[in-house]
């Protein structure tokens, strides 16, 4: 990828993460005012799409926890991304990923969003 494109690549997936992190609060707020996680998950764990939508979801979470893991050089900030990712899901993927992005230099590759940093 040439060098003019990253900074723009960077531009647009901040865009889009600011997105799904304003989106997802929005939506858990608005949730969150109609009835508790644990109400609402009483009442819908008897549907067999419910479950199945939620183990995607957790198994999506632990696919993206993965290279967070491989990312994080200590085992601290390993186990509490886990912990943020299994509490908050896509809010903490997106806090996640712009935290990354806004660490990135000007002049910084693809590679250096997704690969870890050397010791």
């Amino acid at each position: 990828m040439s060098t003019e494109r990253v900074p723009a690549m960077v531009r647009g997936l901040k865009v889009v993460f600011w997105l799904v992190l304003l989106s997802m609060l929005a939506v858990t707020t608005i949730a969150s005012l109609d009835r508790g996680v644990f109400e609402a998950g009483a009442d819908l764990w008897s549907d067999p799409w419910f479950r199945a939508t939620l183990a995607d979801a957790y198994f999506g979470f632990l696919a993206v926890y993965l290279w967070i893991a491989y990312k994080e050089p200590t085992w601290g900030r390993r186990i509490l991304w886990f912990v943020l990712l299994m509490l908050l899901g896509n809010i903490a993927i997106a806090v996640y990923v712009l935290i990354q992005l806004f660490r990135l230099p000007a002049n910084a590759s693809v590679e250096d969003l997704l690969l870890r940093k050397a010791a």
